[in-house]
């Protein structure tokens, strides 16, 4: 289905501190979190989100987020790009179409072989399938490349869509990223991007792992307002800072749950900051907890109980980690698929 996010680690903070004897038992978390560090860089971030919702639109937001990660980015290129797609779509069009036909029309630009697209389609890309490298996240490389995954997909999908006059939001699954529009009914439907095909949420409570309490939660399938849709499109930001600057993933992952308080996905993301800014500020300068100095111990106190919070935060909202069978199981579609296409070479 996709690219699996960050997972959050196995905590070994608290019991690291518990085991010098002076863990802070009756420290409040949520009560006294200090506020995210003020980032320069993120400042076109935090204007977007102060953006009002009818003002929002995807394709200025993605290109946002992406020339954060990457200020190389020549986004006047892009939106030419976008601009093209948008045109040849309309061009494809019959006269008076239903939103179902733009639909049908959209996907099958994209996806369909054809004088079009020069008989090279948008395709999943099979040699990343787990999102490693964040470049191939950023909407530039699947222009380029037209292999994406489950970030880049959809939401060229959506921009397409919204170029296209049509009704549309993002949506999520576990470790997913789908769209969602409103039908000539009225009712909303999914486009499943890494496929192109337009299903209903069944195919995904079939095909993902999803447990009852995140569905009534909400935490899942539903279609995202525009500024919830930005919080979902910081995940390959938070990917790119990783371990090398675990603050910055904690100061993105705050933006994302200022923008949806039930996003998961950046709960774990600020889990896994968490664990890595403790190991790197005392764990790992510290193997013995005692040595911690004792003007730093709140500090470290703090930080160690701050990666359970995230983690129980999520779980109270029904996420649950993927699990060893669940990446198995993806791993060989994947290997299924890539045979597939080498027998149609």
């Amino acid at each position: 289905m996709g690219e699996r996010w960050s997972i959050a680690k196995v905590s070994v903070a608290s019991a690291f501190l518990l085991l010098a004897g002076w863990a802070a038992a009756d420290t409040a978390m949520g009560a006294a979190r200090p506020a995210p560090r003020s980032e320069p860089t993120l400042a076109p971030i935090r204007a977007l989100l102060n953006t009002p919702d009818d003002d929002i639109s995807l394709e200025r937001a993605k290109l946002t987020i992406d020339h954060v990660i990457d200020p190389t980015i020549n986004n006047a290129a892009v939106e030419r790009q976008l601009d093209h797609w948008a045109k040849v779509v309309r061009e494809r069009m019959p006269a008076h179409p239903s939103i179902r036909t733009k639909v049908g029309t959209l996907l099958s630009t994209l996806y369909g072989k054809g004088p079009w697209n020069d008989s090279h389609p948008f395709r999943y890309d099979l040699n990343d399938p787990l999102g490693r490298d964040v470049h191939n996240k950023l909407l530039a490389t699947y222009l380029k490349t037209r292999e994406g995954n489950c970030t880049s997909m959809p939401i060229l999908v959506a921009i397409l869509a919204q170029k296209l006059g049509l009704t549309v939001a993002l949506a999520t699954g576990p470790q997913h990223m789908l769209v969602k529009f409103r039908d000539d009914q009225g009712q909303w439907l999914a486009i499943e991007a890494t496929s192109g095909g337009v299903v209903n949420d069944s195919f995904y409570t079939r095909k993902l792992e999803m447990t009852p309490l995140a569905l009534k939660n909400g935490i899942y399938l539903r279609a995202l307002t525009p500024r919830e849709a930005v919080g979902a499109m910081l995940e390959p930001l938070m990917a790119s800072y990783g371990r090398r600057d675990p603050e910055m993933v904690t100061n993105v992952a705050a933006l994302a749950l200022e923008a949806n308080p039930k996003d998961t996905a950046a709960m774990i993301y600020m889990a896994d900051g968490y664990y890595d800014l403790f190991k790197q500020r005392y764990a790992d300068r510290y193997p013995d907890p005692k040595n911690i100095p004792a003007a730093e111990r709140l500090d470290a106190t703090r930080l160690s109980q701050e990666n359970p919070y995230w983690v129980n935060r999520a779980e109270s909202l029904g996420w649950e980690p993927p699990t060893a069978s669940d990446k198995a199981a993806y791993l060989q579609s994947i290997a299924r698929e890539k045979a597939r296409r080498e027998g149609q070479k």
